[in-house]
C-alpha cells in the first residue's frame, strides 16, 4: 500500500523568554493511502501543531517530513506552496471564508492561485457545490449561510484541487452535534468516493468514531489505539 505522508523522528519547539517550550520530539507517524485517522488528545498537547507541520504552513525544529516519498523541507518555500495547494486539502474549525466573496468564488479560490481559468474554475466549483448539496447557495455571500453550510463550502474549497490528502482540525467544533455528524457524515463519504487519505483531529470521542484508526497524542508522543 501507498505512503501518502510519514513523519519521522519530528520535533518542535518555541523559544520563550527564558528557555524554550517543547511541544513534543521524536515523533513518527505515518498515513497510508486510504487510512481515515483520528487524532486526539487533551487541549494544548499539539494536534494542532502537527496538523500545521504535515500541512506544511510551519516547519519542525527537527525531523523529516515526507510526501509521497519526498521530504518536503528539502525544498524552497514556493515549492512547498505548491505542494500545499496540489496535494493537500484543509478543513478548519472556522472556516476561514473570505467573507466579501461568494460561495463559489470561495470555493474558486484556490483554483485561481493554481493559475486555472475563471471559467473552468467556475465549473469545478459548481461540481463540488453539488456534491455537498448547495448547489442554490452559489452567489450568496458566508453570511448569508449557517455554520453547517459554511463548513460544507470549506469542505468543496479544500477538494477543489483533488488532493489526495485531507487535514482537518476540529471540524465541527463550532457546530451542533446534529449539524456536526451531518459534516462527519460528508466527510465520510467524500474520503471513499474521492479515495481520499485523511485525519481529523478531535477531542472528542463521538468525532473519532467515524474515523478506521485511532492515534492518541500524550507526554509528547503519538500511540495507535484499538479502535473505540
Amino acid at each position: 500500500m501507498n505512503r501518502v505522508i510519514e513523519a519521522r523522528n519530528l520535533s518542535k519547539e518555541y523559544p520563550l523568554p527564558e528557555g524554550v517550550l517543547r511541544v513534543f520530539e521524536g515523533l513518527n507517524f505515518e498515513l497510508n493511502e486510504g487510512d481515515f485517522g483520528a487524532i486526539m488528545g487533551v487541549s494544548g498537547v499539539g494536534k494542532t501543531t502537527f496538523l500545521n507541520l504535515l500541512g506544511l504552513l510551519d516547519k519542525p525544529t527537527e525531523g523529516e517530513i515526507l510526501i509521497d516519498g519526498e521530504d518536503v523541507f528539502l525544498k524552497n518555500e514556493k515549492e512547498r506552496a505548491e505542494i500545499r495547494n496540489q496535494k493537500i486539502g484543509f478543513v478548519f474549525q472556522f472556516y476561514h471564508l473570505l467573507p466579501e466573496f461568494t460561495t463559489i468564488e470561495n470555493i474558486c479560490f484556490p483554483l485561481i492561485i493554481r493559475g486555472v481559468e475563471l471559467k473552468e474554475a467556475q465549473k469545478k466549483a459548481l461540481e463540488l457545490l453539488r456534491e455537498v448539496s448547495l448547489e442554490d447557495k452559489a452567489h450568496l455571500r458566508p453570511s448569508l449561510l449557517s455554520g453547517g453550510e459554511q463548513q460544507r463550502v470549506a469542505i468543496a474549497r479544500a477538494l477543489v484541487n483533488e488532493p489526495k490528502l485531507l487535514l482537518a482540525d476540529e471540524p465541527t467544533g463550532n457546530l451542533d452535534w446534529k449539524t456536526g455528524e451531518m459534516i462527519l457524515t460528508l466527510i465520510q463519504e467524500l474520503h471513499g468516493k474521492r479515495g481520499l487519505s485523511s485525519i481529523i483531529v478531535t477531542h472528542n470521542e463521538k468525532v473519532a468514531r467515524f474515523c478506521h484508526k485511532l492515534y492518541v497524542m500524550e507526554s509528547g508522543g503519538l500511540k495507535l489505539l484499538p479502535h473505540l
